[in-house]
């Protein structure tokens, strides 16, 4: 008897996931994709899912705020986070709110399948220091993160004008890629 796989599928870019859907049911694991966090909401009230992947921006609006709720309307669900920009501040806090896996995009079906079975690990220790670039873009994401993704109140939390911070967040995001 062979356990049937059903993933909800969250993301705002639909190139994405129809590429996702279409390689998840050539492994016969069903996929419902939606777009929105309305929409992921009354997917998890018509439906029961083992696996979500949810991308943590979704035009604008964030992940992070949806991932308990997710959780409070069916907590035995697997949710694992995508980003396309990864931060560790912004990891430890998808795994406080219940996620078991974080992943930056780009990701293969392979990669999300072993996200799931795989422990959740924090990025291997490296020998040399971050650069300032990096710790500056870690701190960036941790007020970012206190913030819950709000870019005015970031700024004005670290004391820079909020078109330097869009700058700096365009630049590591096309960096990061």
């Amino acid at each position: 008897m062979t356990t049937h796989e059903h993933w909800l599928l969250i993301d705002d870019d639909a190139a994405f996931l129809d590429v996702l859907q279409r390689a998840l049911s050539r492994r016969d694991i069903e996929a419902t994709g939606v777009y929105s966090q309305r929409e992921a909401l009354e997917a998890l009230h018509a439906e029961r899912f083992r696996k979500c992947v949810l991308d943590l921006n979704l035009a604008g609006e964030s992940g992070l705020q949806l991932l308990p709720e997710l959780l409070a309307l069916q907590p035995d669900m697997e949710i694992l986070v995508l980003t396309g920009y990864g931060s560790i501040a912004t990891a430890v806090e998808a795994m406080r709110r219940g996620a078991v896996n974080y992943l930056c995009k780009p990701v293969t079906v392979h990669q999300l399948i072993n996200g799931f079975e795989a422990l959740a690990t924090m990025p291997e220790l490296r020998p040399e220091p971050p650069s300032v670039e990096e710790m500056e873009w870690e701190h960036i994401q941790r007020v970012l993160s206190e913030h819950e993704g709000n870019v005015s109140a970031t700024a004005r939390a670290l004391h820079m004008h909020r078109r330097t911070l869009q700058r700096k967040l365009q630049k590591h995001s096309r960096w990061r890629e």
